[in-house]
């Protein structure tokens, strides 16, 4: 909502323009009379709206037309006056000053206006049956009023309806000719229903209109409030109410109503509770809500954040499957303005076997949005309602900065979650095989996804020490020369190389030697393909040698050319190693050390699977 409200009375002269500025401000008709009143204030504290209201006056006497034009121009709302005694002064609201308005503002955002017939106290008839005509004609106008400067009839009402014209604005919501609301306040009006709308079910119940109604308006509804609210809506449509709740068009018709019945400030207050602006749009405060995040730190979702995604899912889970198909997941995104999720994301994460992301799948897509793109990720939580289901300020509030790396390899531990694990390798080397065999996908199931669907990213959960964490890996162009620093940073790095391609080790080589000989980013070296025939590697050290040499680990045979899903054991260790990049090469190569690892991530996939069976029931 603005921050400030800036009234501008025009009109010809001797219509009463600054004595009803005077008549508000002293609480009496002034004796005498000044050509024009000085701009006053009138403080928040002491306005309906609680908003500050500056009242502009103009005088044709003691002002030029320019200064009219710049006063037009910094108005955002202008009352028109006239008399109600002096037919010319009417008959000028049309000729010159609607006119004149609208060639002073731009099109697209014209300035709403008000009609005051002042010195109703001179006449007793109204002037009501000569202006509505006019009001019909020009969509600008919000609204006529007469009064009286003298008998301060009606004085305090004009300055709030100009305030109210201000601060909510029919036009944004409601088209007078067709007597129903513009398709952007539907459609905003939709995505609130949809969000309050917590089981998914197509009607809001009790509770949910409690909530609703405590969330806009901060107090709830008495249960016969909500029974009288139901029964106008039964009234007037019959299919408003299903189960003894309020369906969509139920709710669509109440907006309508209030909007008809000159209560568009309930309907503002709903819409601006939900993030929108007076254009109907979401804000940008409301979706990218202010988040500093150091360098060398990374964004993961708190336990909040999870919970929430996770009702979001069971309420998008129609059939319970714990996965979601296509349709469920465009029924999900119905509240966003674009579809954000594109046919890569199925292979990105894991899906069953008909290729719908399962609910592992889905919280992995969201740990990767917020990961590599946090900015992206507080967007989509808006649009999902998160900082108004879970009353918090913003949807900063979902979000964990991890503290910086250096302070993890200093203290030699981490609080992450999250751990990312960059592939390079020549091109045909395997790289995208070893992202996909993460998924659980063998070369068959590989050999289906359509070239366009492709995906640079992997990511799902691995289990070490019997902690949960997320191994995202990214598959970087082999592109030598442009190679950015981007492309470099991570927690741990893969070097792919192709046992049956003699020329393929010599990249591994020289991408190890330029970029992370001297880091302390560990490595591992992959010798893909390994069902394959082993070729000699045209390089001057053997791939075992230069393992030996440069302290690293030997080179760990792979292959996803397998009947069932290819061994995972090797994204255990590379998450360990993310996880302990302190620990000397040496000691990573203890076998105890990786029995402990994979010990635990056995335990706790096994616990995993249980757990994940009882939550099916639950559900």
């Amino acid at each position: 909502m603005r921050k400030d409200v800036r009234i501008l009375l025009v009109g010809e002269p001797k219509v009463g323009k600054t004595s009803l500025i005077m008549s508000l401000v002293s609480e009496e008709f002034p004796d005498e009379v000044p050509l024009r009143a000085e701009e006053i204030t009138i403080p928040a504290d002491v306005t309906p709206e609680r908003v500050p209201t500056h009242i502009v006056d103009y005088s044709e006497a003691e002002q030029s037309d320019e200064q009219l034009y710049q006063e037009i121009s910094k108005a955002n709302v202008i009352c028109i006056v006239y008399s109600v005694n002096n037919k010319k002064s009417i008959e000028k609201v049309t000729s010159h000053w609607i006119p004149l308005i609208n060639d002073r503002t731009d099109k697209d955002s014209r300035v709403p206006l008000i009609l005051v017939g002042n010195k109703s106290d001179l006449v007793e008839h109204s002037s009501m049956e000569t202006i509505l005509p006019i009001m019909n004609q020009y969509q600008d106008i919000e609204t006529c009023v007469e009064c009286s400067a003298k008998n301060l009839k009606n004085i305090s009402e004009l300055f709030y309806y100009a305030q109210k014209a201000v601060l909510h604005p029919t036009g944004p919501l409601y088209c007078p000719e067709e007597k129903e609301m513009k398709p952007s306040c539907v459609k905003s009006l939709t995505r609130i229903f949809k969000v309050s709308d917590l089981d998914n079910d197509g009607v809001l119940n009790d509770n949910e209109l409690n909530f609703f109604q405590r969330t806009c308006f901060n107090t709830p509804l008495a249960p016969q409030a909500l029974e009288d609210v139901k029964n106008v809506v039964r009234r007037n449509m019959t299919d408003g109410v299903k189960d003894n709740g309020l369906t969509l068009k139920g709710f669509l018709f109440l907006h309508t109503l209030f909007i008809q019945r000159g209560r568009h400030e309930t309907t503002w207050t709903v819409l601006r509770r939900f993030g929108y602006d007076d254009d109907l749009e979401l804000t940008q405060d409301y979706l990218f809500p202010l988040i500093k995040i150091p360098p060398d730190c990374t964004t993961e979702f708190n336990h909040n954040a999870y919970l929430f995604l996770q009702s979001v899912f069971d309420k998008h889970d129609k059939d319970r499957d714990c996965a979601l198909s296509p349709e469920e997941v465009k029924d999900l995104f119905k509240v966003f303005p674009y579809m954000p999720w594109g046919p890569d994301v199925n292979n990105t994460v894991c899906t069953n076997d008909q290729g719908w992301i399962t609910y592992q799948g889905y919280l992995s897509q969201w740990t990767l949005t917020t990961y590599l793109d946090v900015q992206r990720s507080l967007e989509y939580l808006g649009y999902l309602g998160y900082s108004i289901i879970y009353e918090q300020e913003s949807q900063a509030a979902a979000i964990t900065v991890t503290r910086n790396k250096r302070i993890d390899l200093q203290k030699k531990q981490t609080q992450r979650s999250v751990f990312c694990c960059n592939i390079l390798g020549a091109r045909g080397s395997g790289k995208s095989g070893f992202l996909q065999a993460f998924l659980g996908r063998n070369l068959q199931r590989q050999r289906r996804i359509r070239e366009d669907h492709k995906s640079f990213y992997a990511i799902s959960t691995t289990y070490v020490y019997g902690q949960e964490k997320y191994l995202l890996l990214h598959e970087v162009m082999p592109d030598f020369d442009f190679l950015s620093e981007a492309d470099l940073a991570c927690d741990v790095v893969c070097l792919v190389y192709d046992v049956n391609n003699p020329h393929s080790f010599e990249y591994c080589a020289r991408v190890y030697k330029q970029f992370f000989m001297d880091s302390k980013t560990p490595c591992m070296l992959i010798a893909a393909k390994s069902d394959l025939h082993e070729v000699r590697q045209q390089y001057s050290l053997l791939p075992l040698e230069f393992c030996r040499k440069h302290k690293l680990h030997p080179p760990h045979p792979f292959t996803c050319n397998t009947t069932d899903a290819p061994n995972k054991d090797i994204y255990t260790k590379l998450t360990t190693m993310a996880m302990y990049p302190h620990m000397a090469q040496a000691d990573l190569k203890n076998s105890t050390f990786w029995l402990r690892a994979s010990v635990g991530a056995t335990v706790f996939a096994v616990l995993g699977f249980a757990m994940y069976k009882a939550l099916l029931k639950q559900r």
